[in-house]
């Protein structure tokens, strides 16, 4: 009773000295996405953080900037304190280090501290070094909050005392094993070593028990990594014992044990309920393994120079996301374009999706200084001059040229030059009102599909149509549209394979048809039997077959921009020979095809249809509608050339024209040293030392005598394919300084297909039954269903250890 009592008073106590003042320890209550901590006015007091769940993926790296680890819940503090261990210690490369100090004599920070002193973290926006296991293990109060502040809050600045016998960072290391950096050394190399945990040595579990908690594990795995490679929806509605669908996860899971008595007798007799197969369980899987990915990206950079894509789009739930995509050269010389991630963003402005980007870049030890090309489309949130998402990190890095998705160029061309001619803008008015009215509903659409069976078979047995696997496959007419790349030459190519299956249905609907859709099917029928739309129609089909061999080029990840620019040239003369010498045989064959389908042909002789027409009978009607359909297709081919002379005006940037010199396909021209020694000077200087760029000189003078005239340079085709030439002959050793030239000229982006693409994986990750998806989950999710190929050369093994590390479990693995 007496204890009782006592107990009672004790807790009354703390309570009342509790709500005495409360002002002494400040709560700041923030929500999973809040990436710092607001700087109270007093510094010496505690803040105290509430969380209900760490996003692991937001952790400030920088470590003037980040939380203690102990202002986190007492219950979370391990998890963080694993998370930054396994991120290690920040230690950014810069190409130059801020000095300061007396003008007299300014110091500066060094890089090769670093690997003297691997602990030293380094922080860009105070210019100051932290030690990170002093972090890791650092307590508010004590010798480690007052003696070792410099290293741990505040930072150490002081470079004239960093060296000698009274070195600061050895003097912050200590000689004795009790100074607080060697404790802190101590109790993060023993929390590496799960072996010594205290636990495993009271716990009795033999190595039999742990191949079996690891068994169990890796099949959690697999089954999240299969969910993931798949798309498939993880949970299910019901996922009881007795449902007799628990879900993608739980059945695929089972699947693996109706084969294998072991692994089901495992599944179902779990040591402490630890059968890790919660959601939790299976987002922090899922999780490590896009962790490893995007590590194996950063792996493939290995601190050299990239190039962010940069787009945006709307999720199935309208929320705004940000794609990024990482453009680079491997150490085998190929052109990779890895997908980095997706950041929700509240907005889509400038400033908003710019701290985005430095925020996933920081957070993977990707300095944005490396930065040598930005792609993005058009949008003036993105392109502007002053206020642009390309301006702001200009502004950052001089040397990230910004480049507009040629994809996009040449869309915004295609759309132009459709717009911009009178006779097309009717024709494509026309195309979508017959297309409308022709699959209207679904009655219609089969009618399509059976004249299609119909008329295949007619030809078939006739022996006029060639069979063979793939060909003559039943389709549907395809709508156009603005902002899908090479829809509208499928929409049009679509219509002349099904051009008569199309009038059948037509015809059909006339007969049998009442109201306004009778109407309607009687103007599209008058519509697409008139001579004047059918010669439009092979016009467009024409131009558009040129474009759209350039539009799957650019969209290519290999593309390089010299080689695009290229095929844009060529784009450019196959247009201009279209005009000049193909108008006889683009006329007989509009003629051929009308007489095939009993289509009234105006009835004129071939002199009307010669180029010298317009010298005889200029008063005639029908040289009128001759020379009309003329003005059309050489209006129609100068339009589209003027758009694309218009979009594609890059051949006036001096850094592409003094990048030809290295381009393989100029072998036949003089080599042009100095060029390359401008294009040093001028747009990459800090990618160079002063020596190395007067080294750059006579490597180009033994590259013109070694390389350019050899046999095999002359048969690449690209400044592409040079890099791998390169590299496979070992020449990037000897000429290591043009190498680097040719990978910063293959760095700059050609197009943003595959931040588009990411979108189209998006969607099919998170459809309307998966609308309430996580942003971290969708994340990781669409990393792995993008990226499957680096995540299919992760060990199911790595990813054990990685679990067992990332904080403590239950049973041992």
């Amino acid at each position: 009773m007496k204890k009782q009592l006592t107990m009672d008073g004790f807790l009354k106590r703390k309570n009342a000295s509790s709500s005495q003042c409360p002002e002494e320890r400040p709560t700041i209550i923030l929500d999973a996405n809040t990436p710092n901590v607001p700087v109270t006015e007093n510094r010496s007091q505690k803040v105290r953080i509430e969380l209900n769940e760490i996003d692991l993926s937001t952790l400030e790296r920088d470590p003037a900037l980040r939380i203690q680890i102990y202002d986190y819940p007492i219950n979370q503090q391990d998890t963080v304190r694993r998370a930054y261990m396994k991120l290690g210690p920040f230690q950014p490369i810069l190409p130059v280090y801020p000095k300061s100090g007396p003008e007299s004599h300014k110091r500066s920070f060094q890089v090769s501290w670093f690997k003297l002193f691997p602990w030293l973290e380094y922080s860009e926006s105070s210019d100051a070094v932290f030690c990170f296991q002093c972090f890791v293990f650092n307590k508010p109060s004590g010798m480690g909050y007052y003696g070792q502040r410099a290293f741990t809050k505040d930072g150490f600045t002081k470079w004239k005392k960093v060296g000698g016998r009274k070195c600061a960072f050895l003097h912050h290391m200590g000689t004795e094993c009790t100074s607080f950096h060697n404790v802190a050394q101590k109790a993060y190399d023993d929390l590496l070593h799960e072996t010594q945990d205290i636990r495993n040595v009271f716990e009795k579990f033999t190595d039999e028990d742990r191949r079996k908690n690891r068994l169990r594990l890796m099949a959690t795995i697999f089954t999240v990594r299969l969910c993931a490679f798949q798309a498939f929806a993880f949970r299910g509605h019901n996922e009881r014992p007795d449902s007799i669908n628990k879900g993608n996860f739980l059945e695929v899971l089972e699947a693996q044990g109706a084969f294998n008595n072991e692994m089901k007798e495992l599944l179902h007799t779990a040591p402490r309920y630890a059968s890790y197969t919660s959601p939790s369980i299976q987002k922090e899987i899922l999780k490590l393994i896009s962790n490893r990915v995007r590590q194996m990206i950063c792996e493939e950079i290995d601190g050299g120079k990239f190039c962010l894509l940069v787009d945006e789009a709307r999720d199935e739930s309208n929320k705004e996301q940000m794609s990024i995509v990482l453009r680079f050269i491997n150490k085998e010389g190929f052109i990779m374009e890895r997908f980095f991630g997706l950041v929700h963003v509240s907005d889509t402005t400038s400033q908003t999706l710019k701290n985005g980007i430095y925020t996933v870049l920081a957070h993977n030890n990707l300095d944005f200084k490396s930065i040598r090309g930005q792609g993005y489309d058009g949008a003036s949130n993105m392109r502007g001059h002053f206020k642009g998402l390309q301006a702001l990190i200009s502004k950052d890095c001089p040397y990230a040229y910004y480049v507009h998705c040629f994809a996009h160029r040449l869309q915004l061309a295609l759309m132009a030059a459709s717009h911009g001619v009178i006779a097309l803008r009717k024709f494509f008015n026309k195309l979508s009102f017959v297309i409308n009215v022709v699959s209207a509903s679904s009655k219609r659409t089969d009618q399509l599909r059976d004249a299609q069976v119909d008329h295949i078979a007619y030809f078939n047995s006739i022996g006029e149509l060639e069979t063979g696997r793939g060909l003559n496959q039943i389709g549907t007419l395809q709508r156009a549209g603005d902002t899908r790349w090479g829809s509208h030459l499928k929409s049009v190519s679509s219509l002349i394979k099904m051009f008569s299956p199309t009038c059948d249905v037509l015809l059909k609907i006339i007969e049998d048809g009442t109201g306004s859709i009778k109407g309607d099917a009687d103007s599209s029928y008058e519509m697409i039997t008139t001579f004047e739309f059918i010669f439009v129609l092979h016009l467009v089909k024409e131009i558009m077959e040129i474009t759209d061999l350039l539009c799957q080029a650019l969209q290519r990840q290999s593309q390089d921009i010299l080689n695009a620019l290229r095929l844009v040239a060529s784009t450019k003369m196959l247009l201009q020979k279209l005009k000049d010498e193909r108008w006889d045989d683009l006329l007989s064959h509009v003629k051929s095809f009308c007489q095939e389908r009993n289509i009234d042909i105006p009835d004129l002789s071939s002199s009307y249809f010669s180029r010298g027409a317009r010298a005889r009978n200029e008063n005639s009607d029908h040289t009128l509608e001759h020379h009309y359909r003329v003005d059309i297709f050489h209006e129609a081919i100068n339009c589209q050339l003027m758009e694309l002379d218009h979009r594609f005006n890059d051949n006036s940037m001096a850094l592409l024209h003094l990048s030809t010199t290295l381009d393989p396909k100029n072998a036949n021209e003089p080599f042009r040293c100095d060029d390359v020694c401008r294009l040093v000077e001028k747009f990459y200087p800090e990618d160079f030392k002063d020596n190395e760029k007067i080294l750059l000189k006579m490597q180009l003078q033994h590259y013109e005598a070694d390389v350019v005239q050899h046999a095999e340079y002359k048969k690449l085709t690209s400044i592409s394919d040079l890099c791998q030439w390169l590299i496979n002959t070992r020449r990037a050793t000897h000429f290591y300084l043009i190498y680097r030239v040719v990978s910063l000229i293959l760095t700059l982006p050609v197009s943003t297909a595959t931040t588009e693409r990411s979108f189209s994986a998006m969607s099919l990750v998170k459809t309307k039954l998966r609308n309430k998806m996580e942003d971290e989950f969708l994340n990781d999710a669409l990393i792995l269903y993008f990226e499957r190929e680096l995540a299919e050369k992760i060990s199911l093994e790595t990813i054990v250890e990685d679990f067992k590390h990332a904080k403590d479990r239950r049973v041992p693995l």
